[in-house]
């Protein structure tokens, strides 16, 4: 009977350290398993051998003991370190690990000298109720359970906390503890008696169950102590509760927001948990019961009052072959958000206003002038009217003036008049411009308007700006000027104008220099382009272009004109704004309009 369970352990074993060997790319937990496995057939090797050869051939049966305590000495460190590699995923190899080994190797001493002292064995039997250990057994024995606990201790203790004290790994590994830990102390005590022979099989069938627990159930995949690891470090909190709402996992972020203990939270229910610190459970209580039937992930946000905390939770289903294991809540944070948007919120009038009213300031500088030249000119062509009606008034009873005098007064006059109407035109269209521009930046008024009337707003508003700064603008037109665009014209207008305006102040005061406005059409947009041959903008202002609200231009920029334009675009056009940008050759930022 002992020949054949000797013969099938080592067997096992064989098969078992084959496959490890078999495995690719061998981890650390790998290649420890594959030194249990190693000694443990060659221990079962040792006890058959010394079973067979001392029964049939009458040799001492002690000689093969030198042999066998070679490896039944070192089989407890390397099962501590199994488990030791298994809680901590990767471990270095520390000198103070060197005095693990101090025991195994003068116990090994002892067995290979206890003929001239007998200090661990006094009388030596096959059979361990039949054996008197000397002193230095003892310390031997006591030493390879210390470690042997340990180390199973460690693989049962990271299961169950990661997979549940019933799951099948720690199920696994708690009889694996158990199998070989329970036979020798008894016999150690003298209570029942085994032969020394049952001692590697029954280590065979622990590492057998072991291998089950990690090879069967992918724990060298990813291990227990690893993930428990990372998501003790997560930002979020997390919760596993299994069916009836028992809360079975956690990590050290939930218990330090939500300020709990281990012992109030682990096998607590988890409504009753979360009772004290909100008011209304009932959404949560219900997405749960939800949860347990549907793959579906679950998404709402929650204010803890006593925490005066803002929570985003995710509740997900968590199932294995479509069986289901529990759920998974993630709660996110988001106090410091929330927060944020509202004091965005509170600022966003005042910043906005501050910017509209910076870009009015501009216009009426550009209105001021416009407006000068052709009042200038209409006050000058009313004087030419008035000295003409005087000439005309006194010349009615002259006889030396003809009807052809008379003609040539009535044309000076009439060109006169073409001129006043000229200029009350233009200044016609500077104040619808400007009257445009006047309302806020928000109104989402939709008429059509063509790129001829967009181009002619433009120039009109950014003519004084550009000839101020001795800028020449250079309008291409690549599309029919009655081609008809639907939208807000005025914020249109607001949009380009503040890209030229960014342009003009590219080239750093710099005088007689040009840029482009182009207008382009594909076959589904039209693309109206501002093109600079500037300073350009550094990467650290391209990459936060359109995210934030950032500045060039120091205390004297807010950093919101790009940021509303890109709003504007977005949220009034449904369209969009790209750049591209070099240092020391400029700028070119496009905006993409639909034309449906």
């Amino acid at each position: 009977m002992t020949f054949w369970g000797l013969t099938i352990s080592s067997i096992i074993s064989l098969l078992l350290l084959l496959y490890i060997c078999n495995q690719k790319n061998k981890n650390q937990l790998q290649r420890i398993f594959m030194l249990d496995v190693v000694l443990v057939f060659f221990w079962n090797i040792g006890i058959l051998l010394q079973n067979q050869f001392s029964t049939h051939y009458s040799i001492d049966p002690y000689v093969f003991e030198y042999f066998v305590y070679v490896f039944a000495c070192f089989l407890p460190v390397a099962i501590f370190f199994t488990g030791l590699i298994f809680a901590n995923t990767k471990i270095k190899f520390k000198k103070s690990y060197w005095l693990l080994f101090v025991i195994p190797f003068i116990s090994l001493i002892m067995v290979w000298t206890n003929n001239y002292h007998h200090l661990f064995y006094i009388k030596y039997s096959t059979n361990m109720g039949d054996t008197i250990s000397g002193p230095f057994a003892n310390v031997y024995v006591v030493y390879n359970m210390i470690l042997y606990a340990i180390g199973l201790i460690y693989l049962v203790r990271y299961s169950i906390k990661n997979s549940g004290f019933f799951s099948k790994q720690a199920i696994l590994f708690t009889i694996a503890t158990l199998v070989p830990l329970i036979p020798n102390l008894l016999g150690s005590f003298g209570i029942i008696s085994i032969p020394v022979s049952l001692t590697p099989i029954l280590f065979t069938v622990t590492v057998l169950l072991c291998a089950l627990a990690v090879f069967k159930f992918d724990f060298l995949k990813v291990t227990p102590i690893a993930l428990q690891r990372v998501v003790d470090r997560m930002s979020d909190s997390y919760l596993v509760i299994n069916e009836n709402n028992i809360v079975t996992d956690f990590n050290k972020t939930f218990l330090a927001t939500f300020n709990f203990t281990s012992a109030n939270v682990r096998n607590k229910d988890f409504c009753k948990l979360l009772e004290p610190t909100s008011t209304n459970l009932d959404e949560l209580t219900l997405t749960l019961e939800k949860a347990k039937n549907s793959p579906e992930t679950f998404i709402f946000e929650r204010h803890f009052k006593s925490l005066n905390k803002h929570f985003h939770i995710e509740i997900n289903n968590i199932s294995n072959n479509g069986s289901f294991l529990g759920i998974l809540i993630l709660f996110k944070d988001i106090t410091q958000h929330i927060e944020d948007m509202k004091t965005i919120k509170e600022n966003q009038d005042l910043l906005v206003e501050k910017e509209r009213l910076s870009s009015l300031g501009q216009l009426v500088g550009g209105i001021a002038h416009n407006l000068k030249t052709p009042i200038m000119s209409i006050a000058g062509a009313a004087e030419g009217l008035t000295d003409l009606t005087k000439e005309y008034d006194s010349s009615i009873d002259d006889p030396e003036v003809t009807s052809s005098d008379h003609h040539e007064i009535a044309r000076d006059m009439t060109e006169w008049i073409e001129k006043i109407k000229t200029h009350t035109s233009y200044m016609s269209d500077i104040i619808t411009a400007v009257k445009g521009q006047a309302v806020t930046l928000s109104e989402d008024t939709e008429d059509a308007f063509t790129i001829e009337e967009l181009l002619k707003r433009i120039n009109i508003l950014m003519r004084h700006e550009l000839k101020n700064a001795l800028i020449e603008l250079r309008t291409n037109t690549m599309v029919d000027a009655s081609f008809s665009l639907k939208g807000n014209v005025n914020s249109l207008v607001q949009v380009i104008n503040n890209l030229i305006s960014n342009a003009i102040q590219a080239y750093n005061g710099k005088t007689n220099e040009v840029m482009d406005l182009l207008v382009e059409k594909t076959e589904h947009e039209i693309v109206i382009s501002v093109r600079d041959y500037g300073c350009g903008m550094p990467d650290e202002v391209q990459d936060k272009l359109f995210k934030e609200m950032i500045t060039t231009k120091g205390k004297n920029g807010t950093g919101l004109g790009l940021f509303m334009s890109y709003s504007t675009i977005r949220g009034h056009f449904n369209g969009n704004i790209t750049f591209e940008s070099e240092l020391g050759k400029g700028t070119t930022f496009h905006v993409i309009l639909p034309i449906d």
